[in-house]
């Protein structure tokens, strides 16, 4: 990375030393956010509202009141390579990483997401039984492929659907081996696992010097045509077997640049780059190929599962190109042949996460330039902005010290219409250094949310519920109800003149534990399909000012573990 680029994540390319932070003060007014505004005669499906308020289809309301619901996605990335996040150490017994990793989903519940982004494919390996990839030793603290005993994917899945999570599948596309340890020396090809593929294919590798150390990480060459689907039949192999409601790429494709080193893949181009003016055209164009090809092939297998990417933040400065940002970086484009611009505007993704690592008027990249960039980059396509947001750099110097930052930037994604974020990464999520992650609960988080809808995907908005019991307890209502062809149902409360979104569950029933006292209530319930289409509210279902003598609903519906058949792995 040149002395000019701005810095990324530590955990992802390790070059954050040294950056120079300014502290900036831009007071942003906090919007309320993307909403659905369901009601008569309000508007058009998707219909931009006042101050970027997300219109959605007339329907009745409830009680009279019309049903207000945020529609954003809120996720975090749960990081396995290096044993960042989950699970905590390699080799751990099954049942602390399971209860491990139920930690990490009930934070997510606790901060109000509705998605999570976990690392199943981190180095060549597979947190699945693959028939493509040996066992990862971030779960299993070996290299040579031993079966763990369970099966962490199906696992994995149906906890976060159990709580009502989007499970977004995070692959590294072509990493093949990397350092045990940061720092570490990396692996030989004869200390992979014996069912390695580049153990079978050594034609396949290339070796490229890293931020680690010369020669530590493996890669498979995206140059070779038979590399590349064999790549994809890999992930695709996890799409094929498990509910996945996403597959998800970070900014790993050709190796960010060392100094003074070239990719080797000479031969490769030699062979295959015949109609390419040069190397740097050619290593683009498979890098499209793999991102394009995986579009279709998702949607070929499963319509529904979403396909979106995290690109390095900056595409290219607008001094190389007049298309680009006001921005004096790395260009991805250049440096990793991702032409992340590109595969917004043939629409080949359903979601672009850039990494906006950087704070609000940092002078090489300006959180507050890129971000009105990227709005422009996926106006007029079917692709939704989200950004992914750098809990991990609170409490570094300058503008990071301010506990306010995230807050603000989060404040800034509302104004361009951004449709979500997600955060690097759950451990700093946990962290809450400086109480940031707290302070932007409150201000944006404060209550829970509906993913956004995508028009491309399928839509069947489901009858709506009938509602057969509500009754009260000692600071809780709780609710049942009847609803056929949904994934997920939406429970509103009349607050005042709407009804607000409280809680979102996969469940037939639900309980309000933040009830209001001393007042009668009124309730309704709509169903929920796969791509987030929300069906007609139920009836209203009121409950009076007294409680019942009972403390708490005996078996909570929100307490058990859902057996929906949606859950299960496919």
């Amino acid at each position: 990375m040149s002395a000019a680029a701005p810095p990324a994540p530590a955990a992802r390319r390790r070059r954050t030393q040294g950056i120079v932070a300014v502290v900036v003060a831009l007071a942003v007014v906090a919007a309320g956010g993307a909403w659905s505004l369901r009601d008569a005669g309000v508007g058009d499906a998707g219909a931009p509202g006042p101050e970027g308020v997300a219109v959605a289809g007339a329907a009745p309301g409830c009680a009279g009141r019309p049903a207000l619901a945020p529609r954003e996605l809120r996720g975090m990335w749960i990081t396995t390579v290096n044993n960042i996040d989950w699970p905590s150490r390699r080799g751990l017994p099954a049942e602390q990483a399971r209860a491990e990793y139920l930690g990490w989903l009930d934070l997510a519940v606790r901060h109000h997401h509705n998605a999570v982004f976990v690392h199943v494919r981190p180095s060549g390996d597979a947190l699945w039984p693959s028939e493509y990839a040996p066992w990862s030793e971030w779960l299993t603290g070996r290299r040579d492929g031993r079966d763990p005993g369970w099966d962490p994917m199906a696992f994995m899945v149906a906890e976060a659907h159990a709580r009502n999570l989007e499970f977004h599948a995070w692959f590294n596309p072509y990493r093949g081996g990397q350092p045990a340890t940061v720092g570490g020396p990396g692996p030989k090809l004869d200390q992979l696992a014996p069912t390695h593929p580049l153990r079978r294919h050594r034609d396949w590798v290339v070796t490229y010097p890293s931020a680690d150390r010369p020669g530590s990480r493996l890669y498979f060459n995206p140059g070779i045509p038979e590399a590349r689907r064999f790549v994809e039949d890999s992930m695709l192999e996890a799409v094929r077997r498990y509910d996945v409601d996403g597959v998800h790429f970070d900014d790993f494709f050709y190796p960010y640049p060392e100094a003074g080193q070239d990719f080797p893949d000479g031969a490769a181009f030699a062979r295959y780059g015949g109609r390419f003016a040069d190397k740097h055209a050619w290593r683009r164009d498979n890098v499209n190929t793999l991102v394009r090809e995986m579009s279709e092939r998702i949607k070929a297998i499963k319509p529904w599962v979403k396909f979106g990417i995290s690109p390095f933040g900056i595409w290219r400065n607008a001094r190389t190109d007049p298309a680009g940002s006001a921005t004096a970086g790395l260009q991805s484009y250049d440096a990793i042949y991702a032409d992340t611009r590109l595969w917004v505007r043939r629409q080949w993704l359903d979601y672009v996460v850039p990494q906006l690592y950087w704070h609000i008027g940092f002078d090489k990249a300006d959180y507050a330039t890129l971000l009105p960039w990227w709005a422009a980059t996926v106006e007029g396509t079917r692709v939704q902005l989200y950004i992914g947001q750098a809990d991990y750099r609170v409490g570094e110097r300058g503008a990071w010290r301010d506990p306010a930052e995230l807050d603000r930037q989060l404040a800034l994604n509302r104004r361009h219409g951004v449709r979500g974020s997600v955060h690097f990464s759950a451990r700093q999520v946990r962290a809450d250094k400086l109480g940031a992650v707290s302070r932007y609960r409150r201000a944006h988080y404060a209550g829970p949310a509906l993913v956004p809808t995508m028009a491309q995907l399928p839509a069947a908005p489901p009858a709506a519920p009938t509602v057969t019991d509500a009754r009260r307890g000692d600071g809780w209502v709780a609710l049942t109800w009847r609803g056929d062809g949904a994934t997920s149902f939406a429970v509103y409360r009349v607050d005042g003149d709407v009804a607000r979104l409280v809680g979102t569950t996969r469940d037939t029933g639900w309980v309000d534990r933040t009830a209001p006292a001393g007042r009668p209530l009124s309730y309704c319930v709509s169903g929920v399909d796969r791509s987030g289409n929300e069906g007609r509210l139920s009836a209203a279902a009121s409950v009076g000012d007294r409680e019942e003598p009972r403390r708490d609903p005996a078996g909570a519906p929100d307490a058990r573990p859902s057996t929906r058949k949606s859950d299960r792995p496919t």
